[in-house]
Formats: C-alpha cells, sequence, structure tokens
C-alpha cells in the first residue's frame, strides 16, 4: 500500500541552475514562517563554505505541508564533485523534481543525476527553469530535456513525463510560457497528483535504511534515513546490520521527524517517514537499521568510485606551527578518518613507512572543500599533486575520461580549441547558443588539471566551463605540464622591496615585502623554462656617501595571489602546497638546494 498524506522528493540540476532559489520560494510560499525565518537569499545554504562559494555542498531535508500533505524535499548539490551526495540521498525519494535552466538547456550534470534518479525508478518531473531569462528558449530545452530521457533509455512511462516551466526568482509556475503565472501552487499541485506517496508496509517489522550522518554535540551521532517498512518508537530496542554481516544492538534515544526547516521530536514514525534517530552511536552510512527479532538488510548505498587523488601529510616547513593548532599526524588521522563517516565518496589509504595519507576523490573542487574546512579548523597540513585514478583491465592500463563542456564567445574559440586540444582533448559537438559557441570534448582527467585557470586567462575570463565524469579508457599520451619554471628563494628571511625589484623584470611574484619566506619556498614563476634559486630578502647597502639621482623609487606590481585550487592545479610533482590557517604557501618537497640538485642527478 501507498501513504497519501507525504510526498518525498529529491531536487536534481546541473549546478546553478536553480534548485536553492526554487527551494526558498518555496518556503516563502508556503505561509508557515514569519518574514524574520527566511532572511536573505539561499537559506538552506547554511554551510559557511556554500555561503561564499555560492554552491550547494551538502544535502539537506526540509518539509513544506500542503493541501494536507507533507512534502518532504530534499535539496541536494549540482556540481559533479559532489555526486556521491546525490547519490545517497535519493534512495529516500520517490519523485525527482528535474530542473533545467531554459537558456543553458540540459548540461553534463543534468545528464548524471538524471541517470541515477532512473536507474532508482523515481518519477521525474522536469522544470524548465529561469523563464525570465532574456535568452530564454524554454520549448527548445523542453525538447533537448526529451532526448536526453531517450539517451539515458528510458521506458515509454518514464520518458512521458509532466513538465512546467517556472521563474524561481519570480515566484512562479506556469504550463504556458507566454502566460505569466502568480504562485508556485501549479507546481506543488503538480507534485501531489502525480509523484506517488512512498509504497510500505506498516506490518512488517522495522527497516530503516541510513543515508545520511549529523551529530550534535549534546546527544552525539545522528542517523537520518526513510523507513521502508515497519515503525520506529522511542526508547525501542534496534539492530543495527553493517557491512560485512555485522549486527550491533542499539537502542532509539529518541526520534524525530522534518518539520519546515527544523526537526520535531515524536513518539513513533511509521514507514515512508524520513527520520532523525538518536542514540545510536556505532551507526555508519548504509547500515540497515532493523528489528532485534528481524534482522533483514537493505541493500548497502552504493556511490562511484573516486577519480582523483592527492597526497595528504603534516606541515613540515620551517615556518610550521605559527597559525595552527593540529600540527601532528596522529589529528590528520582522526580527522581524515572522522570525515569517511559523513563523506561516503571520499576514500583515505595510510601509506606504508611514512606519515602520509592517500586521499581519493570525485575531483578537485570535492578535495578543496575538505583542505579549506581542515585548515578553518585549525590544521596545518602539506599536500602533493593531484593525480588520476588508474585501473588494469584486461591487462590494458586505463585513466578517467570527463565530458568537457565550455561555453565562449565565437572569437575566443581559437585559444579554447589550442589548449584543449594539447591536453589531448577531443572535440565531440559544436553548436551555437544566442551569442555562443557551445562545444563539448572528450579529455582525459589529468588533461583537465590545471587547465580552467588557462582558459580563464586565454579568454580574459569570458569561459564557461563545466565536466563530468564519463568513463574508463586506455591510457592516451603525455599531457604536457607547467610551461614554466619557479622562482625559488635560497635564504630565509623577510622578502624586501629592493630584492623583489630585481626580480620582478623576469617573473611574476607571488609574494609582497614584508612577508616571511624560507629556503625552498616558492616566490613567484620564472619567465623561462626551469627553477632559478633567488633571494628575495636582499637588502640594499648603505653607504657613507650619497649622491642626487643615485637613489630611484621602487615600484612593485601586485603580487599574484593564487586561491586553494589554483595553487593545486599549479604544482609539479617535486613540489608542495603548504596550508595554514592564515596562508597558502607553495614550496618544494626537498628545501635545500644541494639535495634538490642531488635528487635531479639520480634520476638523470
Amino acid at each position: 500500500m501507498r501513504r497519501d498524506d507525504i510526498r518525498n522528493i529529491a531536487i536534481i540540476a546541473h549546478v546553478d541552475h536553480g534548485k536553492t532559489t526554487l527551494v526558498d520560494c518555496l518556503l516563502r510560499q508556503s505561509g508557515e514562517f514569519r518574514a524574520s525565518q527566511l532572511v536573505g537569499e539561499r537559506i538552506l545554504d547554511s554551510n559557511e563554505l556554500e555561503r561564499e562559494r555560492g554552491i550547494t555542498i551538502l544535502a539537506k531535508n526540509i518539509a513544506i505541508p500542503y493541501e494536507g500533505v507533507k512534502i518532504n524535499l530534499i535539496d541536494t548539490p549540482g556540481h559533479a564533485d559532489f555526486g556521491g551526495e546525490v547519490e545517497r540521498v535519493l534512495r529516500m525519494a520517490d519523485g525527482a523534481l528535474v530542473l533545467v535552466d531554459a537558456a543553458e538547456g540540459p548540461m553534463p550534470q543534468t545528464r548524471f543525476v538524471l541517470g541515477k534518479a532512473l536507474e532508482f525508478r523515481l518519477k521525474p518531473l522536469v522544470v524548465i527553469n529561469k523563464i525570465d531569462r532574456a535568452d530564454a528558449r524554454p520549448r527548445e530545452v523542453l525538447d533537448e530535456t526529451f532526448e536526453l530521457f531517450i539517451e539515458l533509455g528510458a521506458d515509454d512511462e518514464l520518458a512521458d513525463f509532466p513538465y512546467m516551466f517556472t521563474s524561481a526568482r519570480d515566484g512562479y509556475a506556469t504550463t504556458d510560457v507566454a502566460a505569466r503565472g502568480d504562485s508556485m501552487r501549479p507546481l506543488l499541485d503538480l507534485v501531489l497528483r502525480e509523484v506517488p506517496g512512498p509504497e510500505i508496509d506498516e506490518a512488517a517489522p522495522l527497516r530503516l535504511l541510513v543515508t545520511t550522518l549529523d551529530w550534535s554535540e549534546y546527544v552525539g551521532r545522528i542517523a537520518i534515513g526513510r523507513i521502508h517498512a515497519g515503525r520506529i518508537r522511542r526508547n525501542d530496542p534496534v539492530a543495527i546490520l553493517q557491512a560485512g554481516d555485522n549486527a550491533v544492538a542499539g537502542k532509539a534515544v529518541a526520534v524525530h521527524i522534518f518539520s519546515n526547516l527544523g526537526r520535531q521530536e515524536v513518539e513513533e514514525a511509521t514507514a515512508g517517514d524520513i527520520v532523525a534517530v538518536v542514540g545510536l552511536e556505532q551507526v555508519e552510512i548504509g547500515d540497515t537499521i532493523s528489528d532485534p527479532t528481524d534482522r533483514r538488510a537493505l541493500p548497502r548505498v552504493e556511490v562511484d568510485q573516486p577519480t582523483l587523488e592527492m597526497i595528504f601529510s603534516v606541515n613540515s616547513s620551517p615556518l610550521a606551527g605559527r597559525d595552527g593548532r593540529y600540527l601532528t599526524s596522529r589529528h590528520l588521522r582522526d580527522r581524515l578518518f572522522k570525515e569517511l563517516e559523513r563523506n561516503v565518496a571520499l576514500r583515505v589509504r595510510p601509506i606504508e613507512g611514512t606519515e602520509s595519507f592517500a586521499v581519493s576523490g570525485r575531483g578537485l573542487l570535492h578535495l578543496s572543500v575538505l583542505i579549506e574546512t581542515m585548515r578553518r579548523e585549525g590544521f596545518e597540513l602539506s599536500i602533493g599533486k593531484p593525480r588520476v585514478i588508474t585501473r588494469k583491465r584486461n591487462g590494458i592500463l586505463e585513466e578517467p575520461y570527463e565530458s568537457l563542456v565550455v561555453e565562449i564567445p565565437p572569437e575566443r574559440l581559437g585559444p579554447v580549441m589550442e589548449l584543449v586540444g594539447a591536453r589531448r582533448g577531443q572535440l565531440v559537438e559544436m553548436a551555437s547558443r544566442g551569442d555562443f559557441s557551445h562545444a563539448i570534448f572528450s579529455i582525459p582527467a589529468r588533461g583537465l588539471i590545471g587547465l580552467r585557470t588557462r582558459l580563464l586567462n586565454a579568454t580574459q575570463g569570458t569561459a564557461v566551463i563545466h565536466h563530468r565524469f564519463e568513463s574508463y579508457r586506455a591510457v592516451s599520451g603525455d599531457v604536457p605540464g607547467r610551461a614554466n619554471g619557479v622562482l625559488v628563494s635560497m635564504t630565509p628571511g623577510k622578502a624586501v622591496a629592493f630584492g623583489l625589484d630585481g626580480l620582478q623584470e623576469r617573473a611574476e611574484m607571488f609574494i609582497a615585502p614584508g612577508e616571511e619566506v624560507y629556503e625552498g619556498m616558492i616566490v613567484g614563476e620564472n619567465s623561462r623554462i626551469g627553477d632559478m634559486p633567488v633571494n628575495p630578502t636582499k637588502e640594499k647597502k648603505l653607504t657613507n656617501m650619497r649622491a642626487s639621482g643615485s637613489d630611484r623609487n621602487i615600484i612593485l606590481k601586485p603580487p599574484r595571489v593564487l586561491s586553494l585550487e589554483e595553487a593545486l592545479e599549479y604544482i609539479e610533482d617535486d613540489e608542495l602546497v603548504e596550508v595554514t590557517p592564515g596562508k597558502i604557501r607553495l614550496r618544494k618537497i626537498l628545501l635545500a638546494e644541494t639535495d634538490r640538485r642531488r635528487a635531479a642527478r639520480q634520476r638523470a
């Protein structure tokens, strides 16, 4: 049987197609909140990094009452690097709002999330959003979305999807593009009419699949998931069915259901509800919470494997310990393994014989968000060059390939083709959309490392770039690395204007006067191939004689400040990114110049 008083629905889309803005609009029009409760934009993006970057990183649950029905909405990330979040929370839903930008149309991540929704047999509702854009083409985008359904192998039932046109910013939904609506009620009516209620079996023993973990300073670990069968009451004894057929006894100290923007404690929750259970300290994502007398596990949450790996180690530079609180390998180990509890797409592997860890994720952004979070918590660490994860299949070494989509003005297309071609990218499709050229490439994942910055520089910031994992294929030839060498400090001390003035004529500097440097620290980019040891602490010699005109005014160019992602893309195999709460520095692995020369001779 199915419940009619509840709907569980996920909102999925490509990044920046308006998922979180749509949720804001539904919250404001629900009539359940005071104006002071819904301040600002992207209300659900409560994480500090989400606010700064303007993207959703973590999936979030809310509930909206409408016409006597409780609609559980799950807002998901749109960036491909956070696909693991999408894959696990889709297990809680019965339907999916597939948002598509009325101008951009289906993008790489649209294909990924839609493929997952069809795999889980969710009822799709297509929402063509941003129809208020000047370059909107909603009817064409609807046709492109239908073609995407067919490409992904949707059967006749799923391909005959209901659809709605919306403007989440202006707050209306309509079935007719020419007729502007006045509210989101048509969309909510469509959800109630088309999305089925959860299929339940109340008489069966309890089975609850854990898809998210939360944590509270007061009650500890909180397991969040959907009840597939039975019911759970406060203080009920339960069994936690873990990986490897292990079973652990536990007790549900408290049970919460989602209500509006928060949670509400209840005595009992039944099949179909999305709940948060308190008191189960040993529970992990993918576990089944079951009746202790009937231990039948649900299929575990499976996510796609990571494609990128970095080496995390403690900060070993001469300036270590100046900013951070957590400096030892024990702190680093505990923090990384704690992250595994919530981040299902992450993998951590200790490297034998060292105090370093190989950390694998879905992409550069996925791992850089973890690094940025750790540095704000007070960690100091060193990060190695990102490497793609290869595999052997039938005796052939394979590497991940990605689908790269670039939108640029037609006059900037030449440099893009040149840069992508040099990195083994192949043009798959090209089309014109308004004033922009829309190019789709197939490129090795290692070719993408460092490509974004070069594309933006070559197109003067006009390129819009997206990519998504495509498949594993045989390893292609070499991909060119960084064209220029770097300036490496050969002395410790503070950089001075006189020393930098002599260097800026032949290089681009990464530091400003007054910054502390050490031997082996990278202070700039050389204008030529090869590294060059320099002395940025060199001061002008003082003499007793002065002559008019002998002193000149020093004018320094502003230094190039690298963000964390830019620094990770920039470094080569013999370099590290030093990350502390206050600074991001580049350095050589071997700090002493004599050690680097000896290592170069041994390699030769």
